[in-house]
């Protein structure tokens, strides 16, 4: 089991894999081999191209590398980032005897049960008293909201239930409307607790009219759900963009992610030319396709990679999406989220209806262990990349960028969608000036 382990910390790109002999002798985890033949393309030996010229560098002509395809863009409507349902944390993550204190969109959060009512609420993080957090508070015996500070407690519906320091017999004074905490509409699916980040009474029940981005395969109970979360030293764009170029994996996670080797290998890690466009590109997002499968990046948070074709659980081998069951399916999930300038969080999961007995009986640290070590990999690079970028401005980046291959064309996307939608930053509705925190030293940004 725990060889077989290592096998489900997958590429979250091409998860494919090359066994060497040194591993299985013999074929007791078959069901794991991840040689998906459906992921590796057919046809001549690729080779690496450059649409760099020939000529001198001190020549007069422009060169203009050819931009990665966009298709269907639409009008300039704004993006509004308080119009949008945000998960908040993973509910294998949250304890319901203890209130959580989370950020999301700049907005100090406090996540708690509310036991009278069996569901999880969002607050926001601040006693009306003195403005103590209230996740630094607890859960009484009657299943209130109890501040840390002075006492005060609170209902699931933000009410004040107690002034402690209020005479019994004096004016009810907990029941003033000043007394009360602002409640953000929440809603817990796909076990992820999530927050409408306006807490005006008027979205009370936004829940009726919008929901969530809703992703089938996370309700099939056929599929496995093994989810991670964690809170990262560098911005939502690039964490966005970042899990959405698949052509950094074998040099960034070189030794840790296994990737298929390609037909011509040009260096050690394996590098290879990739086939990627994005298409139907509006303020919702896009759709993206590769060499290897479709995926679909839904504004402002879900990154979801899946492969075009089924496999063939007996022989392992390709076939066509209308082939008859049984078939293996693998996801890749990314819920990215902004925290505050410089700062964000990313949920994973990666559903896949085959091996699932494994995380039955696999503690789920040995996965988490995994993934941490992908995402400590090139985390301080792109710490120093967000900083490179603020410099030279956002809305300037692909001035900025030489980019001349079609393997960074969600990547563009991405950036294209941002700058167009969004105005290429993050509305902090003037919390913060969009100005980066200081860098600290490296040790103390990897040590989590």
């Amino acid at each position: 089991v725990l060889k077989a382990s290592p096998t489900i910390v997958y590429s979250p790109y091409i998860p494919t894999t090359t066994r060497n002999k040194t591993q299985f002798s013999k074929p007791i985890f078959h069901n794991l081999n991840l040689q998906l033949r459906c992921f590796t393309r057919n046809g001549s030996k690729s080779r690496l191209f450059t649409t760099l010229s020939s000529s001198p560098i001190s020549t007069t002509e422009s060169i203009e590398p050819p931009m990665p395809e966009v298709e269907g863009e639409v009008g300039k409507e704004r993006f509004d980032w308080y119009s949008q349902w945000y998960p908040v944390m993973p509910v294998c993550d949250l304890d319901k005897r203890v209130p959580h204190g989370k950020k999301v969109l700049g907005l100090d959060l406090v996540v708690w049960w509310d036991k009278n009512e069996n569901e999880w609420k969002v607050f926001d993080d601040t006693c009306p008293h003195r403005l103590a957090p209230l996740s630094e508070g607890r859960i009484d015996q009657w299943g209130r909201l109890q501040c840390v500070y002075h006492g005060w407690c609170f209902g699931g519906n933000g009410d004040c239930k107690i002034i402690p320091q209020a005479p019994v017999d004096g004016p009810p004074v907990h029941t003033f409307k000043k007394a009360c905490v602002a409640v953000y509409p929440s809603v817990v699916q796909h076990d992820i607790v999530w927050v409408w980040p306006n807490a005006d009474p008027q979205y009370k029940d936004i829940i009726t009219k919008k929901k969530p981005p809703y992703i089938p395969v996370l309700d099939d109970p056929s599929f496995s759900k093994l989810m991670g979360n964690r809170d990262i030293p560098y911005g939502y764009e690039v964490l966005v963009e970042n899990l959405m170029d698949p052509a950094h994996v074998p040099y960034a996670h070189y030794g840790i992610m296994r990737t298929r080797t390609p037909t011509v290998k040009v260096d050690r890690e394996g590098g290879r030319p990739l086939d990627m466009k994005v298409k139907k590109l509006d303020i919702n997002g896009f759709l993206g396709k590769q060499d290897w499968g479709s995926s679909n990046f839904i504004a402002p948070c879900i990154f979801h990679a899946f492969a075009d074709v089924e496999v063939d659980q007996e022989n392992g081998s390709a076939t066509s999406v209308k082939a008859p069951p049984p078939n293996r399916r693998l996801s890749l999930i990314f819920m990215c989220v902004p925290v505050s300038p410089g700062n964000s969080r990313l949920i994973w999961t990666f559903p896949r209806n085959f091996g699932v007995w494994i995380d039955k009986i696999v503690p789920r640290w040995i996965f988490h262990i995994g993934q941490n070590l992908i995402l400590d990999s090139d985390l301080y690079l792109l710490h120093v990349e967000e900083r490179k970028i603020m410099e030279i401005g956002a809305t300037n980046w692909q001035k900025a960028c030489f980019l001349p291959t079609k393997s960074d064309a969600t990547v563009v996307g991405f950036r294209r969608w941002f700058n167009k939608y969004a105005g290429g930053e993050i509305d902090w509705k003037g919390k913060y000036s969009g100005a980066l925190p200081p860098s600290p030293p490296r040790e103390q940004l990897m040590d989590r």
